[in-house]
């Protein structure tokens, strides 16, 4: 079943073979990849197709460059069809590079909570799958702590709005692999192309969050 996590005995092998990556942004003209210049710094967000998610980032002022890929799961250097088939256990992410000088965590937080419905478990809107799956993945001690803030009392505001609570999947980052270089920026590409994201109008403070959760 697509909506059910495979374990690592049963997880596609995969292949040693990174994706290659383009040399430049579509939009920005930044680099996708490593290093970045000095100060900048990495979250990873899934919340949905990644079309889409990728989108409301580059969109994010501060935000240096973005890239899409998979994260979470076991399968080393998956493809798209890889990944779509659940047996990856991989979920589709955005890697944002961001200078916080400019922007703050919370306020990508801020973006990733208000941009989609965090409540729908294995999919999101009409996309059905493991691979659609909500999640942060935290590049730091920091990052981690709020992310896990934020969720805890942006749940509850949730539920006081009559949806469920927050399934967002909290982890320290696991190894992000790039997707294909057709997938990077695809919605600058292909303006009217597919995006089913969908916020839940609930709107999410990230800062206030975390201070009434630390209460």
């Amino acid at each position: 079943m697509k909506t059910v996590l495979p374990d690592a005995a049963n997880a596609l092998p995969g292949r040693s073979q990174s994706m290659p990556v383009p040399d430049e942004h579509f939009v920005s003209g930044a680099t996708l990849t490593a290093p970045f210049p000095d100060g900048v710094e990495t979250a990873i967000f899934a919340m949905g197709c990644f079309w889409g998610a990728e989108r409301k980032f580059w969109q994010t002022e501060g935000v240096y460059s973005t890239a899409v890929g998979y994260a979470g799961g076991f399968t080393e250097n998956p493809m798209y069809e890889e990944v779509c088939s659940g047996r990856t256990g991989h979920t589709e992410v955005v890697l944002v590079a961001f200078d916080p000088a400019l922007v703050s965590y919370g306020e990508l937080l801020k973006v990733f909570w208000e941009g989609h419905d965090p409540t729908q478990g294995m999919r999101q809107g009409n996309d059905v799958g493991t691979q659609y799956r909500s999640a942060i993945y935290a590049t730091s001690d920091a990052q981690l702590e709020l992310a896990q803030q934020s969720a805890r009392a942006f749940s509850q505001r949730l539920v006081d709005a009559g949806y469920g609570e927050v399934t967002t999947e909290i982890l320290p980052a696991p190894a992000f692999y790039y997707a294909e270089p057709a997938h990077q920026q695809y919605l600058a590409k292909v303006p009217n192309g597919y995006c089913g994201l969908g916020g839940t109008g609930v709107s999410c403070d990230v800062p206030a969050l975390a201070s009434a959760d630390a209460l």
